[in-house]
Order: C-alpha cells, then structure tokens, then sequence
C-alpha cells in the first residue's frame, strides 16, 4: 500500500507535472496544517490523509489536463474555503500571481498561516463576497484565469466570477457532475456577463474512480457594470 507521499508523486506524476522535493514537501505540510486547524475549525470534512491527497490537492491540480496555464500570469481562486484549488495550483505552478478571495475571515487568517510557512510568494488573500470585490478597480477585469470549486448553479457562478477576468481571459468552473441543462440554461447569464462557453470537459481523477467536470468560458467583451448584482441576489435570482 502506498504511503501518502508515494500516492502524491503517483498523482503528480499522472498529471505529467514537474515537481521537486520541495513541492512534495510543502503539500504534506499543508495537509499536516489543514488536519490540525480543522480540529478547532470546520475547513473540509475530508481528513484521511489518502483522501485529501486525491479528493483536495490531485483534484485542485487536475485542471492541467484541461488548460495550459503556463502562460497565465494571474488567477482568482473565487470561493477558496481551505484555498482549493488556489494553493495547489501555488505551489505547482509558482509562477502565477495568486488571489485567495472567500467571505470567511478566519478561513484566510489560516491561509495566511499557510502561506506564511510554505513560503509562498506572490499570493494573497482578500476578505469580501465576489459581488462586493469584483466591482474594485484593482480586481475588476484583472486576471487572466478565475477558478472556483465552490458549489453553486452555473448561471450564480458565472456572475461571481466573469466579472474578475480580463478580456479573452477564462473563467474555469470545476463541477462534480454538469448536466447539459445546467449548461444550458447559464448560457443566457454567461453571455449577458460577457462569456462564452468553449468548452465542457470530463477528466478521470488520477487514484481513483472519480470524474471531474470541467466548464471552460472565456471573456469575450466586457462586463456590464451592473454585474454582478447586490450581494446576495445572483444565488437567488439567477440570470435567466
């Protein structure tokens, strides 16, 4: 039975990414963290370390199958919550300058813990609903990917998230199982928001049985700037 590091380097390696020593390392602490502070705060329900290795950090990174991102140079992880995929995506790709966003305060002072002991550079983390940061100067239209896991309708999703990415940047929608309907009923927003869908994509996690969902929509035009609507009403009142 493989340890946990072997299951990582087995993932990592499925995934045809480069990695050193130094990246293994930062994942375990990561996890070592992640396990510790969810003792006193609930971070994920997912704790065996096999689980969180697949089902948290492989999962973050399996985008790759997807998307080319070494030619992105700034992403919004939009929903971070334990910082998937934001922080796996850090430390493989360190390139790439970071911004952790979620409406929970104590989620981000522990990213910063984790940031802080992993070392990481050019990442950081701003307290906010999306609907409230995307319309700041600084985040609006400035990134040339947004990634969110979080787990709402694609039509919510999209008028959190489009408004962050700069033209012909990607908004990529991770979902555990997308209907065609749920894609067709978002197109509506996603072009009112300024998207386009390119594509809709399936890709098996590495160890294990599990399918992954990927929406890939890019920015076609500018964001009204209505959009996104008051804080609260894209989950209630979708765009339709």
């Amino acid at each position: 039975m493989k340890s946990g590091r072997e299951l990582l380097i087995s993932g990592i390696e499925e995934l045809n990414i480069d990695f050193s020593e130094k990246q293994i390392n930062q994942f375990i602490q990561y996890y070592e963290m992640l396990i510790e502070k969810n003792k006193v705060m609930n971070l994920t329900a997912i704790t065996e370390m096999d689980e969180v290795i697949v089902k948290h950090f492989l999962d973050s990174l399996l985008v790759i199958k997807d998307f080319d991102l070494s030619k992105v140079e700034s992403m919004i992880d939009v929903g971070t919550g334990a910082g998937f995929p934001g922080i796996p995506m850090k430390i493989m790709f360190p390139h790439i300058r970071v911004v952790l966003l979620d409406s929970l305060n104590k989620r981000l002072y522990f990213l910063n813990e984790v940031i802080d002991a992993l070392e990481l550079e050019q990442i950081e983390t701003v307290h906010g609903r999306a609907e409230d940061i995307s319309k700041k100067a600084e985040y609006r239209e400035q990134f040339d990917l947004c990634v969110s896991r979080a787990v709402a309708n694609l039509s919510t999703l999209s008028e959190y998230c489009i408004p962050f990415i700069k033209q012909s940047g990607m908004f990529i929608s991770y979902k555990s199982s997308t209907s065609d309907e749920e894609i067709e009923e978002s197109r509506k927003a996603i072009s009112v928001l300024g998207g386009s869908i390119v594509s809709k994509n399936i890709i098996k996690l590495p160890c294990s049985d599990v399918d992954r969902v990927f929406v890939n929509i890019e920015k076609v035009k500018t964001t009204p700037k209505k959009y996104p609507r008051k804080a609260g009403t894209p989950s209630k009142e979708p765009i339709k």
